[in-house]
Order: C-alpha cells, then structure tokens, then sequence
C-alpha cells in the first residue's frame, strides 16, 4: 500500500479529478472571447500570460491521471529528496508529488503559483491530503520565486505553469539538477525553444514523448 492509494489522499484525488473533468475551461466565458489563434498566441507569449492565465484562475488546469502517476513513480523510483514545481494551480500533481516524498521517508517540494487564489485552493487541498508539511509554497511570479533559495541538488523538476516561460524555469532551476534528475513538461509542444533545447543531447538532456501531452526528459550531465 501507498499513500497515493489509500485514505485519506485517494478519495480527495478521485474527487479532484472528477471536478477537474466537469469543468470547462474552453466553453467558459473566461476565454469565450478568444479565437483560436489568439488562445495559441497567448499561451506562447512571454509578456502577455498572466492575463491569459488569470482568466483560467477558476479551472484546476490539472495534469491527467496518467501524468499523476508517472510523476509519483518517477519521484519514488528515484528516491527523491527535493522537488521543484512551477505551477501549483489546485495542487493535484503537487499532492502526487508529496506522496512519493512520504513515502520515500520525507524530502521539500518547492512549488510556485502566481495566483492567490490558487495558492488557497492547493493548501487547502494539501491539508486534507495530510501532505502539506512537505510542501513550500512560493506565491508569485516563477521568474522571481524560483530565482532565490533553491536546494543545492534538485531531482525533479515539474514544469506545469504557463508554457512560454520553460525554457526560462530550466535557466534557474538547470544548475541545481542533479545527473539523473527527471525533467517532466505537460504540454510541452506549446514551447518549441523548450523542446529543441531539451531534445539536443548536446544542451545535456536525453528526451523522449511520453503520451499524448508530456515531454519526459532527464539530466545527463
């Protein structure tokens, strides 16, 4: 038994993502006036994402079922210690996270947000989860949270926040990865520049596809 399988994180995870598939971000009136092209536009714009992501400040945004539990064997086969996460939205892949730290006898999970109110939700969802002592979470811009104060050796880092800024999390967060270390990107092929760098053995990644929305990557140098 795990405590990603049992109570109380197993009932509050099914209800997270049976709220999560109930909502409907792409019918809302959030973004109802957006074409298409603007939609795209926006999430690969480097100035203009906190417009475009606070209108989804209601919609948990969370990674898939599938995506959760790869991120709670990839922490827990590799012993994970310290974790980072840009993008905490309700906290659903943070609870995954913090579980396989649990049970893999502790560690810190560094997590940012820029949306208070989000922030208040994966609290919150993190203290019923029994997992919240394990987290630290940082409120704000990633680009200026993620910049001060970070382990010396990271082991996995989870890039979940708004795609353009990728490339920029790596720059802060790349010196602390430790060889072997996980990258995980969901959505990855909304961050071109982010790909071509992480799919280049060269750059000191190995890469690969996983599934339909993620980009699984590890530190080889």
């Amino acid at each position: 038994m795990t405590t990603l399988t049992t109570n109380p994180l197993a009932p509050l995870l099914d209800r997270l993502f049976n709220e999560d598939a109930a909502s409907s971000p792409e019918t809302s009136s959030a973004v109802a006036d957006l074409s298409t092209e603007e939609r795209a536009r926006l999430m690969r714009s480097k100035t203009d994402y906190l417009d475009f992501y606070g209108r989804l400040k209601d919609f948990p945004l969370a990674v898939s079922r599938g995506t959760g539990t790869l991120l709670y064997m990839l922490a827990r086969g590799s012993k994970a210690r310290t974790i980072v996460e840009f993008g905490t939205s309700f906290g659903i892949s943070t609870l995954h996270l913090a579980a396989a730290l649990r049970d893999n006898g502790g560690g810190r999970l560094i997590t940012s947000e820029f949306e208070p109110s989000k922030v208040a939700r994966a609290k919150e969802n993190l203290t019923v989860g029994g997992l919240v002592d394990l987290v630290e979470f940082r409120e704000g811009d990633a680009l200026l949270t993620l910049n001060v104060n970070l382990p010396e050796t990271v082991d996995l880092l989870l890039l979940d926040g708004a795609k353009a800024l990728y490339p920029e999390i790596l720059d802060l967060v790349e010196s602390r990865l430790r060889p072997g270390a996980f990258i995980v990107a969901d959505n990855a092929d909304h961050s071109p520049d982010y790909l071509e760098r992480v799919r280049s053995p060269e750059q000191g990644y190995l890469s690969t596809p996983f599934g339909d929305d993620v980009e699984l990557s590890m530190r080889i140098v």
